[in-house]
């Protein structure tokens, strides 16, 4: 069973920065996707960003909202994925959660896969 875990998250001003981090464990195959979603009060869960395993042509997958402001990269060794977030808008405000799955991926990345759920970190970005 694929499980994570998510750190970081909290406040910061406009303009700032924070990293997100999640840890997975539990992959049958060493090819997996590990990703980000946020959801704001009052709005459905959508997609931030997202990551392949494997380091090949496609292997990342950004929400237009977040592209030239947030990074996500992978520590394969510890199954770990980082999220950059910079230049933090009030609208990226939200709770992001962590998912992961080794289902079948298909690349190059066009959307995120939903797979096994964090519990969540609140992100506020204060004017």
């Amino acid at each position: 069973e694929v499980q994570v875990v998510e750190s970081g998250g909290g406040l910061v001003q406009t303009g700032g920065s924070l990293r997100l981090s999640c840890a997975a464990s539990g992959f049958a195959f060493d090819e997996y996707v590990i990703g980000w979603f946020r959801q704001a009060p009052g709005k459905e869960r959508e997609v931030v960003a997202c990551i392949y395993s494997k380091n090949t042509y496609g292997n990342t997958y950004y929400a237009d909202s977040v592209k030239g402001r947030f990074t996500i990269s992978t520590d394969n060794a510890k199954n770990t994925v980082h999220l950059q977030m910079d230049s933090l808008k009030s609208e990226d405000t939200a709770v992001y959660y962590c998912t992961a799955t080794d289902d079948i991926v298909v690349i190059p990345l066009v959307s995120c896969p939903r797979g096994s759920w964090g519990q969540g970190t609140q992100v506020t970005v204060s004017s």
